[in-house]
This record gives C-alpha cells, sequence and structure tokens, in this order.
C-alpha cells in the first residue's frame, strides 16, 4: 500500500481477510475509504506535518500519534497493525469497554490507558518480538521511511525459532478438515445403525441377499490373470481413491504424508499471527 504512495488510516482486524479456495493462503486488506496519498507520486515529496486533527480510523487500533491530532503517515499504519495481533493474542485490549457520556469523552479515555500502558505490560507473556514491533513503530519520525524489511525479519525469525516452515497451511484449515472428516464419518455410522435395524426386523431378507449375491457370482469362475484380472481388483482400488477423495486428501499423497503434514501445521496463536503479521508488512513494503 504504502509503496503505492498511500496510507490505510483503517487498519484492524475486520479489513484482512482470506481468500478462498485455491488463493486461501492470501491475506487480502480491503475498505480503502479513509485511505490517502501520503506523498507525490512522481517527486515522492512527503506530505506536510500537521496539528488538530480528528481522529480518522477506529479509536481501538488508533495509533498515539492519532489520538493526539497529529496527521497520519506510514507509521501509524504500522502502529496499528501492532494492536492486531495483540488483541487476538489477548482477546481484547485494555482499553476496550471504557465508558463515557460522549464519543469525543470516550476517545479521550482510550488515548489515556493507550498512553499509560507500557508496551511490555502490554505483551508481557509472548514473545518479545511483539513489544519490539511497537517500540520501533512508536520511534517513528512523522516522515521516516520504515524499515519494512526489519519488521518482516522479526517475525520470520520468531517463526523459524519455533520450528516450523512456511507450508501455506493454517490453524483454521485443518480444523474445517477435521470438522468435514467428523461429519462424514457421523454420516456413516448412522446410515450403519438403519441398516442393522431394517436387517433386524427383515432378518430373511438379509439371507436373500446373499444368496442373490453368491448366484451372480457363481458364473465368474476363471482364474485372474492378465487378461481377465479379478472383478474385485479394480474396484477395490477405485474405492480407496474415492474414500481418499472424500476425505479432502489428494490421491497422490500417502496416509503417512497427510499425518505429518497435519502435525506439522499446527502451531500456537503467537505463531499463526507472526506470519498473518509477516504477510501484512510485505503487502505494505514498498518496491
Amino acid at each position: 500500500i504504502h509503496s503505492k504512495n498511500f496510507i490505510h488510516r483503517d487498519v484492524k482486524p475486520d479489513n484482512f481477510l482470506m481468500g478462498l479456495g485455491k488463493k486461501g493462503n492470501l491475506v487480502y486488506i480491503i475498505d480503502f475509504g479513509l485511505a490517502k496519498k501520503y506523498r507525490d507520486a512522481r517527486t515522492h515529496q512527503h506530505i506536510p506535518y500537521r496539528e488538530n486533527k480528528n481522529l480518522t480510523g477506529t479509536a481501538r487500533y488508533a495509533s498515539i500519534n492519532t489520538h493526539l491530532g497529529i496527521e497520519q503517515s506510514r507509521r501509524d499504519d504500522l502502529e496499528s497493525l501492532g494492536y492486531v495481533p495483540m488483541y487476538f493474542n489477548l482477546g481484547s485490549l485494555p482499553w476496550q469497554g471504557l465508558k463515557a457520556a460522549t464519543k469525543r469523552q470516550k476517545y479521550e479515555r482510550i488515548s489515556e490507558k493507550k498512553m499509560s500502558t507500557p508496551i511490555e505490560v502490554l505483551c508481557k507473556g509472548y514473545p518479545s518480538e511483539f513489544a519490539t514491533y511497537l517500540n520501533f513503530c512508536r520511534s517513528l519520525r512523522f516522515d521516516d521511511k520504515p524499515d519494512y524489511s526489519y519488521l518482516r525479519q522479526l517475525f520470520r525469525n520468531l517463526f523459524h525459532r519455533q520450528g516450523f516452515s512456511y507450508d501455506y497451511v493454517f490453524d483454521w484449515n485443518m480444523l474445517k478438515f477435521g470438522a468435514n472428516r467428523a461429519a462424514e464419518d457421523a454420516e456413516r455410522e448412522r446410515r450403519e445403525r438403519e441398516e442393522r435395524l431394517r436387517h433386524s426386523r427383515n432378518p430373511g431378507a438379509r439371507g436373500l441377499a446373499s444368496l442373490s449375491g453368491r448366484a451372480r457370482a457363481a458364473p465368474d469362475t476363471a482364474a485372474p490373470s492378465p487378461l481377465n484380472p479379478a472383478p474385485h481388483t479394480g474396484l477395490e482400488k477405485e474405492r480407496k481413491v474415492c474414500m481418499r477423495l472424500h476425505r479432502g486428501a489428494p490421491v497422490n499423497i500417502s496416509s503417512s504424508d497427510l499425518t505429518a503434514r497435519q502435525d506439522t501445521s499446527r502451531m500456537s496463536n503467537s505463531q499463526a499471527l507472526s506470519r498473518i503479521t509477516s504477510s501484512a508488512l510485505q503487502s505494505a513494503t514498498p518496491r
């Protein structure tokens, strides 16, 4: 975004979406209704420093300088981005749920709480990279160009230090796969129960079906050969392939490989967030 000469000015969880289907591993940034050009496209002349500006964006994720009425720039987008993973880590930010008579008073209370909460306290109990990131963002001057590579590397190092690799499989992908498989197993069990109940009510039908099946199979007595293969061989192979496709597993991946992929894809919230934050920073990198 910044490489296109714009700042977003409303970075928050609601404005990050995951793709669908083959693009399910891509992070998309949406809602540019509050975006603003921060420099000239040709000369790269930065907009001037101004004060007494109204708060633009969402107060919960707004930077401290935005609360103070200072014109927003690249540093403010990045500070807002830093609050997003901490919101996911904590479940809520310390300045959420504050009550006030007016919106202006509420913004003031949020600003006071945000400024009085040290970054180390906000990020306590989580990898130091989250605090390092926020401290870096708050240290930037108005027209500074952020070191995007450094910030991305923070979270890449954290991710690799935890022993994970970029396999592009997220926790929610595995949860969805597990939920689908559980539903399929439940449906299969239901059908088996109905089948047993039906046979218990009419035991003769099962015997007739068995005899009928043997009668149909009786003429097929030729020994298997390359020219006359056993009839069940192809059917059994097709059944196994269909079962793997039905469960969502690629045909050319073995069961052991699929299990290994599931095991290595599991990660903590902080590790998943470090990957998403790195992806979001990649979107903001000037080219």
